[in-house]
C-alpha cells in the first residue's frame, strides 16, 4: 500500500468537528458536533477501507468507460426553401421570421 502521507488513522474529535464547522460557516450545537463527529469518523473509515484496495495493477484514468465521437458525417442535404420556412410563420416580413425588438 502506498503511503498517502496523512495519519492512518486520524480520530474525529469534538474539537475537530468544531473546526470544520468553523470552515464550512455553519453553526453547530453541541448536540450536533456529537453527532456529526460520529458521523464523520464512519465516513473516513470507510475511506480507510478503500485504502486497503491494491490498485497496482490498475491502468489510471479519468474515463471509467471508452469515449468515442458520437458526431455523425457532415453531409450536405437539401434544406427547406425560404418559402417553405415561413409558410407556417404568424409574423414574417420582408422574407424573414419577424421577432420582438431586442433592446
Amino acid at each position: 500500500m502506498v503511503s498517502s502521507g496523512y495519519a492512518s488513522n486520524p480520530k474525529v474529535d469534538n474539537d475537530v468537528m468544531k473546526k470544520v464547522a468553523e470552515i464550512a460557516r455553519i453553526s453547530l450545537s453541541e448536540q450536533e458536533v456529537q453527532e456529526f463527529s460520529k458521523d464523520m469518523e464512519s465516513i473516513l473509515d470507510a475511506f480507510r477501507d478503500l485504502q486497503d484496495i491494491d490498485v497496482s495493477k490498475v491502468k489510471p484514468t479519468f474515463q471509467p468507460l471508452e469515449t468515442k465521437n458520437v458526431m455523425r458525417d457532415d453531409e450536405i442535404e437539401k434544406s427547406l426553401s425560404q418559402m417553405d420556412s415561413l409558410k407556417n410563420a404568424q409574423q414574417k416580413e420582408k422574407g424573414y421570421f419577424k421577432g420582438p425588438k431586442a433592446i
